[in-house]
């Protein structure tokens, strides 16, 4: 079980860079048509680093659970996909609460769905071909 958990968090790892890089290379091209990606309040501007920080970031948390469904549920994609599209669908609003232009709003909930499409989806083949393997779980129960 323990290659099974290092080989989701490898597979996890991989694609939390590629949806940095996505997710960078997007909100580059939004720059690059006149999105400015200012926030109203502070008049702060979100450098392109900031995007991949907190990519990274969220990234790596979608890791953990993953993790946490297989290792805890007898469901792990299941629950692992319910669990982060209900989280993405929450992280959708704030782009449009904040006071930025439309263009900018625009930008930003497309830029939450460039990495949660990548990661959503490179996860729960990974749980999926851990758990038609066979994967042994703790507690079969969740």
């Amino acid at each position: 079980m323990k290659d099974t958990k290092t080989g989701l968090v490898g597979l996890g790892v991989i694609a939390a860079l590629a949806a940095m890089a996505a997710t960078t290379l997007a909100a580059a091209l939004a720059q690059a048509v006149g999105v400015v990606f200012e926030i109203p309040d502070g008049g702060e501007t979100i450098p392109l680093g900031g995007f991949a920080v907190v990519t990274g970031f969220f990234s790596l948390v979608g890791v953990v659970i993953a993790a946490a469904f297989l290792r805890w549920s007898a469901r792990p994609v299941q629950r692992f996909v319910g669990t982060t599209v209900a989280l993405t669908a929450i992280s959708l609003v704030p782009p449009f609460v904040v006071g930025a232009s439309t263009a900018t709003s625009f930008a930003l909930l497309v830029l939450h769905l460039v990495p949660a499409t990548v990661m959503i989806s490179v996860l729960a083949r990974g749980l999926r071909a851990r758990t038609e393997r066979g994967v042994l779980r703790a507690h079969p129960r969740a």
